[in-house]
């Protein structure tokens, strides 16, 4: 008798699928596919990262940073502080926003090791990093780091920029309070005061403090804690901030100080009657872009002296809604359609000690918007956004990395782009991201790029500009001291407002090192 089957058995109704070995087959729209899994090769997503590197390890920026880091670990099996460091600056300039993120890094199989790696380190590792550095240790070494960033840019004239930004959190975190919070009222928060060297969009100092501390009464403290640390002869050639800025304290001090100030003003009864009385006035002069000034002297309740005060008003031809909130309950409308007989301004008013003319006066408060969209760029496009733990040590910790990290790209980008700021959504996606093949061969090591960007032709040809640059630096690199390698660097990304002209290190940073 036979052995075999008649009939077919039919599939088993409790059985499990057999995985499909060897490589898979796909039926596309293009036609048969075959796709296979290779974990062992060296790729990365981030290809053009080592350019990056290169910069880092060239300016001296990397390895000092990693040194002094004050991270004491005690156990054998701790990761490295390379590793952990090294993990944080992939992540960030990944663009990541929270720890839980730092996984994807785990895929790179080329750029930990070009960093001098030895592994990516889990999230709870970096959180835990972090948590052991001690934060007074920890805020000096970063603010050293963020310091000799900028310092040779302190020797000619600069502005700065001083705001408040509010990140609101979901949690129970130390600090969490709830404050002024126009995008998300009632939701608890934390405020970053920060400081920004204008036009370079770079950051100077940040500082974490909770929610309900968000009037720059809390942020002085810190600017003149930082302008102390810096030689007199380097201090900004004024200070600019918004309407928060303009009390009594904040120009007493910069008065007292020789600083010369540009803040904007409240709009107290005895502002708006100064509004009034210029508004009858019809000398009023050309303020630039469509806008109108004119000038007046006031001393308000509480201000110890009289003080120059400069409105501006631009007329608009567009109707109008008015909407009261006043009651909450019902929402009341009021339309204004604008005729000849009725003109509609929009204001500012300005406190200033400057002496310049109404026009300059009138565009340095306008190129102050450059600080918002730097403040935006860093909460939706960098870390300021995340990297949220219970205890605000670490956020401190790690929103003064994320600006460092940030400072370290911007340079980097202008290198590529000298003649304009190109914020992460546009420079990450075109100079970091191509998929990266390593290969050895002949005791040499080749990295293979390919990149689906539109501009990837364009900005082959900038990275070879850039690696010439490099060559040239790094034949006489051995003649220079780290500051001065970085000098050269910092020459070259903002040649646009250098000219050409090179920028020699401060004195107290010539310590050989």
């Amino acid at each position: 008798m036979s052995d075999s089957v008649t009939h077919p058995q039919g599939e088993r109704q409790n059985g499990a699928l057999i995985p499909v070995s060897g490589p898979v087959r796909l039926d596309t729209f293009g036609g048969r596919i075959h796709v296979e899994w290779n974990p062992e090769a060296a790729v990365t997503p981030l290809g053009q990262l080592p350019f990056f590197i290169d910069y880092l390890k060239l300016g001296g920026l990397f390895d000092p940073w990693v040194e002094s880091c004050p991270l004491q670990w005690t156990s054998p099996n701790a990761p490295l502080k390379r590793d952990v460091l090294g993990t944080v600056l992939l992540s960030i300039l990944s663009g990541h926003q929270r720890y839980a993120h730092i996984s994807r890094c785990r895929s790179d199989g080329v750029n930990p090791a070009l960093l001098g790696m030895e592994k990516v380190v889990s999230e709870d590792s970096v959180r835990r990093a972090f948590l052991k550095i001690d934060e007074q240790a920890g805020v000096s070494w970063l603010q050293d780091h963020l310091h000799h960033v900028y310092a040779p840019l302190l020797n000619v004239p600069w502005i700065l920029d001083a705001d408040v930004t509010i990140k609101p959190l979901y949690g129970h975190q130390e600090g969490a309070e709830i404050g002024y919070n126009p995008h998300k009222p009632g939701r608890p928060s934390h405020t970053y005061h920060s400081y920004m060297l204008s036009p370079l969009r770079l950051i100077l100092e940040v500082e974490v403090q909770d929610g309900k501390k968000g009037a720059s009464k809390y942020s002085a403290p810190g600017l003149w804690e930082w302008l102390a640390r810096v030689p007199r002869a380097h201090w900004p050639a004024m200070i600019r901030g918004d309407k928060d800025w303009g009390t009594e304290g904040n120009m007493q001090r910069a008065e007292q100080e020789g600083l010369a100030y540009l803040f904007k003003l409240r709009l107290t009864k005895n502002v708006t009657r100064a509004i009034n009385r210029l508004m009858q006035e019809e000398d009023w002069a050309d303020a630039g872009e469509r806008w109108q000034g004119a000038e007046t002297t006031l001393r308000l309740k509480g201000w110890s002296k009289a003080r120059r005060v400069v409105v501006l008003r631009r007329s608009t031809s567009k109707d109008i809604a008015i909407a009261d909130q006043s009651n909450p309950d019902q929402l009341k409308l009021s339309f204004s359609e604008l005729s000849e007989n009725i003109t509609l301004y929009e204001y500012a008013v300005l406190v200033t000690s400057l002496p310049d003319e109404i026009l300059s006066i009138a565009q340095l408060y306008r190129d102050r918007a450059d600080c918002e969209n730097n403040f935006d760029e860093l909460k939706n496009h960098w870390g300021w956004g995340g990297f949220t733990t219970q205890d605000i040590k670490r956020c401190r910790l790690m929103a003064r990395t994320t600006a460092l990290i940030y400072n370290w790209w911007s340079l980097f980008v202008r290198l590529a782009r000298p003649h304009q700021h190109t914020e992460a959504i546009t420079s990450r996606p075109l100079m970091l991201q191509a998929v990266g093949k390593q290969t050895h061969h002949a005791n040499q090591t080749k990295l293979t790029l390919t990149s689906a960007h539109a501009e990837a032709q364009q900005i082959e040809t900038e990275y070879r500009f850039i690696a010439a640059f490099f060559h040239g630096l790094r034949c006489t690199a051995e003649q220079l001291l780290p500051i001065q390698r970085w000098c050269r660097i910092l020459s070259q990304a903002l040649i646009k407002y250098f000219r050409g002209r090179q920028l020699k290190p401060p004195a107290w940073l010539l310590a050989p090192g």
